[in-house]
């Protein structure tokens, strides 16, 4: 592969890196809502932030699926791509993503925590109700 060959590949890198993460600033925006709404309990706006990730993560998985080769491509050719224009700022473009989706996951982490915690107060709940009747 000539260095001009990849150094179309890693301009065609940088535009899909970009690409995500407008899509993962997004996803992090719905992300900190679902988090919210779980804290509230609002169930109703939690499913129609889930409705607008879903369509971001269609689109993430997308492009991700189109950059898969590119990536590959210029891991396999990293010693000559790392000498070339641009692929300092793509690395560090990678490494932001990366960071994005580490963040991401953290915050669905304590959703999904204080869904389980509301799912226990629910069933407590519903067990003395039960007790309360018999």
């Amino acid at each position: 592969m000539t260095p001009d060959d990849l150094g179309r590949l890693i301009e065609q890198y940088r535009a899909g890196i970009v690409a995500e993460l407008n899509l993962l600033t997004q996803l992090s925006e719905v992300s900190a809502r679902q988090h919210d709404v779980t804290h509230r309990g609002d169930l109703a706006t939690f499913n129609d932030a889930s409705d607008a990730r879903e369509g971001l993560m269609r689109s993430l998985v997308m492009i991700e699926e189109g950059l898969r080769g590119v990536r590959q491509s210029l891991t396999e050719h990293r010693e000559i791509a790392s000498k070339l224009p641009g692929f300092d700022e793509v690395a560090l473009l990678h490494r932001e993503a990366a960071e994005m989706v580490s963040a991401i996951l953290s915050t669905d982490q304590a959703s999904l925590s204080a869904l389980a915690d509301a799912e226990l107060a629910r069933r407590s709940a519903f067990a003395n109700l039960e007790r309360g009747e018999t």
